[in-house]
Formats: structure tokens, C-alpha cells, sequence
């Protein structure tokens, strides 16, 4: 799910600097963008993680972990029989 995330944020970036009429930076304007890049990186990252938490703490709440760790040990006895 992290790596749909990264890359459709990086198809955000490339159609957005790549579109008509959008302004080239010049070589010194470059070198100022890099740093902004990796921020975006880590901002999507923490939204990510943000979502992760939310949905193993709902996980965690309403005992789905416990039924998947069930049905998986289930699953699995029942073939090794």
C-alpha cells in the first residue's frame, strides 16, 4: 500500500511539472527543489503510517486480528492433516 501511495505521488509530481505552460526552473531553482521533494516523501510517508495505526488500532478494537490469526492456524492444520 506504501509503495501505491509513493507512486502516485510521484505520478502527481511528473504530470504536474511536465504540464503545458508550466514554469522550468532554471538550474539554481533546481538545486532549491530537492530538499522540497524529499519533504513531500515524508509527509506521505506520515500520512501513510497515520492510516496504518488508525486501521490496526480498529483492527486491535474490534478482535479481526484474533480471527484472522485464527482462521490462518485454521487453515493451516487443516492442510498438514
Amino acid at each position: 500500500m506504501l509503495r501505491l501511495f509513493v507512486h502516485i505521488h510521484t505520478a502527481l509530481v511528473v504530470a504536474q511539472r511536465s504540464a503545458p505552460g508550466s514554469p522550468r526552473p532554471d538550474a539554481a531553482g533546481r538545486r532549491g527543489e530537492s530538499g522540497q521533494a524529499t519533504a513531500e516523501y515524508a509527509l506521505v510517508l506520515l500520512g501513510v503510517a497515520a492510516i496504518a495505526l488508525l486501521v490496526a488500532a480498529w483492527a486491535a478494537k474490534s478482535g479481526k486480528i484474533g480471527q484472522l490469526f485464527d482462521a490462518v492456524v485454521g487453515q493451516l492444520i487443516s492442510k498438514a492433516r
